[in-house]
């Protein structure tokens, strides 16, 4: 039997999960804010001596905020792309590619985890 490479699962199955630890809200317009909780010895000594605020926020933009609702644990890339590609059109164009970029950076900041879809 092969063994099952990493590399041979498609991105766009992947499942994204929000991490809990972020508490976000949206504004007016729809607009997505995440709280980031700076903690953690340097933190602490930046806050104290430099200023540093106790809570970051990283404000997203017209299409992030679009797309961070739909991450609720059950839908895959796949289908979180075709939502966008609805609403957005043309203007989301390269789609996979923008959305494969985009989840790989939200990953990267720690706001979200990929989970690979179990096999049945």
């Amino acid at each position: 039997m092969k063994k099952r490479n990493k590399k041979d699962d498609n991105f766009l199955d992947i499942i994204p999960i929000r991490v809990a630890e972020f508490r976000w809200d949206a504004d007016e317009e729809g607009l997505v804010t995440i709280y980031v909780e700076n903690r953690g010895l340097f933190n602490r000594i930046a806050q104290k001596f430099l200023g540093k605020p106790e809570i970051s926020q990283v404000h997203l933009e017209k299409t992030g905020s679009f797309i961070w609702p739909l991450i609720d644990g059950e839908r895959t890339i796949f289908e979180i792309g075709k939502i966008v590609g609805d609403h957005f059109g043309n203007d989301a164009d390269p789609l996979y590619i923008r959305l494969s970029d985009y989840f790989r950076l939200l990953k990267n900041c720690g706001f979200v985890k990929l989970e690979r879809v179990k096999a049945e």
